[in-house]
């Protein structure tokens, strides 16, 4: 089958989109992939969306600034994916299937919630396509964690790759998560913050959105005892499975010392790859190799110190073994797109702590001008 897989992360970046063939199981082809940057006026609307979600309550609902985004969300998945399909020259009737992860907005699987906001009945219309959507849900509402749900796609991946076993694949969007594969059902976890405190410390501090390829962290010295500190939180002693809300630690950069903007940014990013080490000890085995992917692996001077932390093990980019470490969670969204109108499972015990396999997602299909919702499987 041939799916495109549409992802718009915590970091608030922009939506990636990918094309893969796929039956599922293996991966036949990993096609052109696409991004569309999100505006500043586009991101404020979504960080107040955020900052509204804390206090919903029932995951459908959609007050206030809510529904506001969730419109603007779904108009621009319709937009990224029109503009990729005719930069690349795809017709859309060669396409089986959309994978769209939505937005999340809240994400506290303790309470058995989790808000993805993105309409995709309305993105299946105004696609003329099937789209998958509201992928964690299922996984939630019956005990686990709903995230992360990209571990299956790393490990058909990995079947393939020539590097020493085990292999850890470390994803580092807003929050970062890593999946242990070894050749069974993948294990996985967050491990913690990602990139989320090092943009919001950046915007806030320096008026820039992000520290661009690590450049300011090159250049800051690493406040050891600070990160001891943070890292003292129940969260990072916890073995897998476990998974955060993007604002879980947003507290961090109220506590933070009076740094520079290059202290800051080296003490963020040092404090993200000493969490990425502390789950060393939670996983099967210590990991011979690490593959990072998502917009931490554009932060140099961060890959540099998770090769200090995790050696001897090898440290590597996507990009540098041939995947795309930009569109890697797009990719994994049309890989589960496919996986859920097979009716094959999406998360595992060892990914979410659910009780037993679960597929998941919510297929909405085009009718007539109208689409009909059903559960995937």
């Amino acid at each position: 089958m041939r799916a495109i897989g549409l992802m718009s992360g915590t970091s608030l970046d922009g939506i990636d989109a990918a094309l893969i063939e796929t039956d599922g199981h293996d991966i036949f082809a990993l096609g052109p992939t696409g991004y569309r940057p999100y505006g500043e006026t586009e991101r404020a609307l979504l960080r107040a969306a955020l900052a509204a979600a804390v206090d919903v309550t029932d995951r459908l609902a959609r007050p206030g600034v809510l529904a506001e985004a969730e419109a603007l969300i779904t108009r621009l998945h319709r937009e990224a994916v029109t503009a990729f399909l005719d930069q690349h020259a795809i017709a859309p009737e060669t396409i089986d299937v959309v994978g769209f992860h939505g937005q999340t907005l809240l994400h506290r699987p303790q309470d058995r919630l989790t808000i993805q906001i993105g309409d995709g009945a309305a993105l299946a219309t105004a696609l003329g396509l099937p789209v998958v959507f509201d992928f964690r849900a299922a996984d939630v509402a019956a005990g686990g964690q709903g995230a992360p749900l990209v571990p299956v796609f790393h490990r058909a991946l990995v079947s393939g790759l020539e590097r020493p076993h085990p292999v850890a694949v470390l994803n580092i969007g807003g929050v970062a998560n890593v999946t242990f594969c070894n050749g069974d059902d993948p294990v996985a976890c967050d491990t913690g913050p990602g990139n989320a405190l090092i943009d919001d410390f950046m915007r806030v501090r320096a008026g820039a959105p992000l520290d661009h390829n690590g450049d300011q962290a090159a250049n800051g010295r690493v406040d050891e005892a600070w990160i001891a500190r943070v890292l003292a939180a129940p969260f990072f002693a916890a073995p897998p499975p476990k998974s955060l809300d993007r604002n879980a630690f947003a507290y961090v950069n109220l506590d933070l010392p009076a740094y520079s903007v290059p202290d800051g940014a080296a003490t963020l990013a040092a404090l993200t790859a000493a969490s990425v080490a502390r789950v060393v000890p939670h996983l099967p085995q210590a990991p011979r190799t690490w593959i990072v992917a998502g917009g931490g692996a554009r932060n140099r001077t961060l890959v540099r110190m998770l090769a200090e932390r995790l050696a001897p093990a090898s440290v590597e980019t996507a990009d540098a073994v041939g995947w795309s470490a930009d569109a890697l969670e797009a990719q994994a969204f049309a890989y589960l797109a496919v996986r859920s109108l097979r009716g094959l499972p999406i998360t595992f015990p060892g990914t979410t702590g659910v009780a037993r396999p679960m597929t998941g997602g919510v297929v909405a299909q085009p009718e007539r001008g109208r689409s009909r919702r059903r559960a995937a499987g």
